[in-house]
């Protein structure tokens, strides 16, 4: 094992604060990086704005084993007011990572991608291969740096990897979410209504999950087969269907829920993870119920 540190980016975010700490906790050493400082955390934790390369620079004096970006504007509803900015940050600052990584020699990069560049789907599975329709910027900007990771891939000893990480819900969420509106809404005794939602289908996957899915990519053995992986928790649940597990963990909950898509999201068929399990050894630990029953308790204590 390698004696130079693995730098994470995002590490105040939802999956890159959880990987910082799996790493820690196994002894790897980590540079954890941010543009926002978070009211808590067990590391130290450097800020810094990705679309500054010097910057990125000076967090490197002790060299770099390999860099796990989750940084940048996360999911659809956050940057749409600052496109440019969102692309300054997410396309630009993954160009300077990468870039970054090159001139240090290291040995992967591993890329937080997100299943929404697949866009709307049909059929009943989708795998690697499909083509990408991505509907908003936020997941443009995605496609985009998976482009730029493959690119750049032929230049890392180990090569690098995009993860199309599913929803994921779980502690320190900070953006919106299903998940955790239903749950506060029945600990505190409000009622959920939500104009979307019934019969509408999502790819949940809880965050211990997302992050060792991450660090698996991390941590395979030589070069992977693949550039680009689907990461679900294999859960294929409608909404309604979570609202289910919502009030048989919180018997407060009074949840209505009318016929819709989501806004800013759209219909996706199940996406195909047998990749990911052969080629990067990962399968998902949390189910569903045990993922949202887990975050009621945290959230309950906070």
């Amino acid at each position: 094992m390698s004696t130079k540190p693995v730098m994470v980016t995002g590490a105040a975010g939802l999956i890159g604060h959880r990987i910082c700490e799996m790493l820690i906790e196994r002894g790897t050493r980590v540079i954890a990086t941010d543009l926002h400082q978070p009211s808590t955390a067990d590391f130290d934790i450097e800020m810094c704005d990705l679309a500054d390369l010097d910057a990125v620079e000076r967090l490197t004096s002790q060299g770099l084993d390999a860099i796990i970006h989750c940084g940048g504007f996360s999911g659809p509803m956050v940057g749409t007011s600052t496109p440019f900015r969102l692309l300054e940050v997410n396309v630009g600052g993954t160009m300077n990572l990468l870039e970054l990584g090159r001139r240090h020699g290291i040995r992967r990069f591993v890329f937080a991608s997100s299943g929404t560049v697949m866009g709307p789907t049909t059929g009943d599975l989708v795998d690697e291969d499909s083509t990408p329709h991505p509907a908003n910027l936020y997941a443009a900007s995605k496609a985009g740096c998976e482009h730029l990771v493959t690119s750049y891939s032929e230049h890392f000893t180990g090569g690098a990897v995009s993860l199309r990480l599913a929803w994921v819900y779980g502690p320190r969420r900070t953006t919106d979410c299903v998940i955790r509106d239903m749950i506060l809404d029945a600990q505190s005794n409000r009622r959920t209504e939500l104009p979307y939602g019934d019969g509408f289908p999502r790819q949940f996957m809880y965050v211990d999950d997302a992050a060792a899915a991450m660090i698996a990519a991390l941590d395979a053995p030589g070069r992977p087969p693949r550039t680009v992986y689907n990461a679900t928790g294999d859960d294929y649940s409608t909404l309604d269907e979570v609202a289910a597990i919502v009030s048989n963990l919180v018997p407060e909950a009074d949840i209505s829920l009318l016929p819709g898509t989501a806004p800013l999201d759209v219909i996706q068929a199940r996406f195909d993870v047998s990749s990911i399990e052969q080629d990067l050894k990962f399968v998902p630990q949390v189910p569903l119920m045990e993922g949202i029953a887990r975050y009621a308790a945290w959230l309950a204590q906070t």
